[in-house]
């Protein structure tokens, strides 16, 4: 493989959008993409578009990103649709990267687009494609998290507070972020008094439903020079799914390991050499869960972790300096390209709540279910690690 760098990044703000469709949402991601780049859109050789939903929720399964870079005035090049669950954004990243680094093309796009508060059934659990049956008898990643949360109480004394210290830094995070769809400060009393969703997670341990999209443009080292001497490089990007083990222990995720182990080895770095991590925390018990999986502390010690402020901004190791899914929100298929497009510019050391001299950054982002609960392991994990490439 080539070594492959990040030369722009483009975001729109999170939130909720009823006046703006995925097409919309995506050609702002992508022009400011194109911007941030200083690239002639004529450059682009390859694009690939991460989506979830769009056919489910909009009768839009293909030709996603076909629309948006037509709007664009960019044609004629490959593009192709990308679904994988909540790691679809991640997914077209990978993608991208492959397609650069195996050296079939110099230049690509990669864009991540969703729009989830306009959806039909408003109210109801989104949950993931292949559990639809699961859904109608009450399944829905709501009682899954909540599940997994219990038994990391019984098992590691993990406690309710520990979990809403995870809502609070997040959204501390968030305060200087104008993309993130919530930006208040809020307390620990907050969090536990919030209406309850399922034992032990009360609304404020869940991320919100959201509209966004976000963008980054990749190239090769043998043309990196012509457009920034500041690149960001791709030093590793796995994908996973999971080994679906049944009747495993709930409270890790196989899928999420694999990628992460992936990743270190590709990149050569460890958890050790890290300066912050943008992970999936979707539920705050999911963020514990991962400090474990990922080999931030040892396993059952999530909760010690976030409580001794490791995790903080000024400790070992910020996570979600950006607020996370917890407060910028989870368009699903945008969130994976959100994550590096937040890490792109701490590298740069531009980002709004900035985590100072950082040099290497980690993202994850994780989703669906296979057939079952029994099998408690997620269909897709994408990890992805960045450092600076000046």
């Amino acid at each position: 493989m080539r070594t492959v760098y990040i030369i722009g990044v483009g975001m729109t703000m999170f939130g909720r959008f009823p006046e703006s469709n995925v097409i919309e949402l995506g050609r702002t991601a992508a022009l400011n993409a194109l911007r941030d780049a200083c690239i002639n859109k004529k450059d682009i050789q390859v694009a690939y578009a991460g989506h979830a939903r769009t056919g489910q929720l909009y009768n839009r399964e293909c030709g996603v990103g076909q629309s948006i870079l037509w709007e664009l005035g960019i044609s004629g090049i490959p593009i192709s649709s990308v679904g994988n669950f909540c790691s679809s954004g991640s997914t077209a990243l990978r993608e991208a990267w492959m397609a650069v680094g195996t050296g079939m093309y110099d230049v690509a796009l990669a864009i991540g687009v969703e729009k989830l508060t306009g959806r039909t059934g408003k109210g109801r659990p989104l949950t993931s494609d292949g559990v639809e049956l699961l859904t109608l008898m009450g399944f829905s990643p709501p009682i899954y998290f909540g599940n997994v949360a219990t038994r990391h109480m019984a098992d590691y004394g993990t406690t309710p507070e520990h979990l809403a210290m995870v809502a609070v830094k997040n959204r501390k995070n968030a305060g200087p972020n104008p993309r993130c769809q919530y930006k208040d400060p809020i307390t620990i009393e907050e969090v536990l008094n919030s209406p309850v969703i399922v034992e032990p997670l009360t609304l404020l341990n869940c991320c919100p439903t959201t509209d966004g999209s976000a963008a980054a443009i990749l190239c090769s080292k043998e043309v990196v020079n012509k457009y920034t001497r500041k690149p960001v490089e791709i030093a590793a990007s796995a994908l996973r799914s999971g080994p679906y083990e049944k009747c495993k222990d709930i409270t890790t995720f196989g899928s999420d390991r694999l990628a992460a182990l992936d990743a270190y080895e590709t990149a050569g770095i460890g958890p050790e050499d890290l300066d912050f991590a943008e992970v999936h925390d979707c539920f705050t018990i999911a963020e514990i869960i991962h400090y474990e999986d990922f080999g931030f502390c040892k396993k059952g010690g999530g909760g010690r972790f976030i409580e001794e402020g490791i995790s903080d901004m000024g400790g070992k190791l910020p996570v979600s300096p950006s607020g996370g899914l917890m407060s910028r929100g989870h368009p699903i298929g945008a969130t994976g390209l959100a994550q590096v497009a937040e890490a792109v510019w701490q590298l740069r050391g531009v980002a709004e709540n900035q985590v100072k001299g950082a040099k290497v950054a980690f993202t994850h982002c994780a989703g669906g279910f296979q057939d079952t609960i029994e099998l408690g392991d997620v269909q897709s994990s994408a990890v992805t690690i960045l450092k600076r490439g000046w």
